[in-house]
């Protein structure tokens, strides 16, 4: 069984798998289905919002198509998420990225 069709049968069992979710989301942006991985993003932080890794490859994934505005806010939302959930390493990677963005 290949990784799609082993985390969507994990997710078929739990929805609310948020490791599962991240996988699937990370195996669509992988294979440049930047659609796909962006609805299964959606999916795992609405479900779970202090996923925060989540919102970094969210945003990662919008950069590689080219959606600089979208991955901003995400980072935004990403970085309040490492701030709750007490992340520091996160949180600044995320600032990075978000420097980095607002200067170019």
């Amino acid at each position: 069984m290949d990784r799609l069709a082993m985390l969507n049968e994990i997710l078929s069992q739990n929805p609310d798998d948020a490791f599962a979710r991240y996988g699937l989301a990370m195996e669509y942006s992988k294979s440049g289905e930047v659609e796909r991985a962006l609805a299964e993003f959606g999916k795992l932080l609405s479900t779970h919002p202090d996923y925060t890794a989540g919102y970094f490859m969210a945003a990662q994934t919008l950069v590689s198509a080219h959606r600089d505005d979208e991955a901003k806010k995400m980072l935004v939302d990403g970085i309040s998420s490492a701030r709750r959930t007490g992340n520091a390493h996160a949180q600044s990677e995320m600032t990075a990225m978000l420097e980095e963005l607002k200067s170019s």
